[in-house]
């Protein structure tokens, strides 16, 4: 039988293969690498596929399919004007970061995936 959304993206967090997604917020979160993400796994030929697209916005819509929310980070500026700017470098770097949660897909309770069903 082939996998369910939630169980591939579980596979590929429990996986040592993929560096572009990652268990977020001590398990609780999934967080992926935008870019990295559509080369390491959208960018896979055919019989590598993890995904039947190649589209990271699909990938998204599936998500929310599953009853993931996109999660903000919130970052605390400084008053500085170099502490700013650096910060603001920074934080343009980390929006390449997306966080999803879903209430049902947690790492420390496995045994939840199976209630994480489609919308």
């Amino acid at each position: 039988l082939p996998l369910c959304f939630p169980e591939k993206l579980w596979k590929m967090l429990e996986s040592d293969q993929f560096q572009s997604i990652w268990w977020s917020e001590g398990g609780k979160c999934v967080a992926i690498n935008k870019d990295l993400f559509k080369v390491e796994v959208l960018g896979r030929g055919v019989r590598q596929r993890v995904f039947n697209t190649r589209h990271i916005k699909s990938v998204i819509r599936q998500l929310n399919l599953y009853g993931f929310t996109k999660m903000q980070r919130d970052i605390q500026r400084s008053a500085s004007l170099p502490e700013f700017l650096a910060e603001e470098a920074a934080a343009s770097a980390h929006s390449q970061i997306l966080y999803y949660y879903n209430p049902s897909f947690n790492r420390a309770h496995p045994w939840l995936l199976g209630t994480c069903k489609r919308r």
